[in-house]
């Protein structure tokens, strides 16, 4: 609370609270991130939309034909949903547990509406960066039936696992400025796993 009101003093026309997904509930790709970006969904109230990594995200995405526009202030999601592990800005722009554990239940309750009960058609969750991913193998490890859930492997960029049937858990670097800039991730390497997902949609 104390940062939020910092944030509001220096920047009174920011968003400056929980960000909620963006998308439809019926969508099958929801990309999780980690948390809100200070000058990016912060300050628009809407994820990845506003800095640079959304502009990274989203160029990919029209490509791919899961936004309207390669702006994410301007564009419109198609058949995916985006959202993140946590739901205010961190402090220092790092989140720690105690934060993630305690957004938890509202990433619970995004992954139980995207796999559904018996879902006919694939759905895929698509974890930008190691610590989305690490977000979300806990949440399926310890608030999903276990029964239901396969062995969950450690963050791999591309690498895909399918976690339930017909539902699969698909990795990429986030598309941080850091990780751009200095070419860890591509537009090449994020229009790969951008593609797998659509492949595997489609089966």
């Amino acid at each position: 609370m104390a940062l939020r009101r910092e944030v509001r003093e220096a920047h009174p026309d920011y968003h400056a609270a929980p960000v909620a997904a963006w998308g439809s509930k019926r969508a099958r790709l929801l990309l999780v991130g980690l948390a809100p970006g200070m000058h990016g969904a912060n300050r628009t109230g809407r994820p990845f939309t506003g800095d640079a990594s959304g502009d990274f995200l989203f160029r990919a995405l029209h490509r791919a034909g899961f936004a309207s526009s390669d702006r994410a202030a301007e564009a419109v999601l198609s058949g995916c949903r985006i959202t993140n592990a946590v739901k205010c800005l961190p402090p220092e722009n790092r989140p720690v547990a105690k934060e993630i554990a305690n957004c938890a239940p509202f990433l619970v309750a995004e992954l139980a509406e995207l796999r559904g009960d018996r879902p006919r058609k694939p759905r895929v969750v698509l974890c930008l960066g190691r610590l989305a991913h690490e977000a979300v193998v806990k949440v399926l490890s310890t608030a999903v039936n276990r029964r239901t859930v396969r062995q969950l492997p450690q963050f791999g960029h591309g690498r895909c696992t399918e976690i339930s049937p017909r539902v699969y858990l698909l990795d990429t670097y986030h598309p941080s400025r850091q990780n751009t800039n200095t070419g860890r991730l591509t537009e090449a390497m994020l229009d790969e796993v951008v593609t797998q997902a659509c492949r595997l949609l489609e089966r």
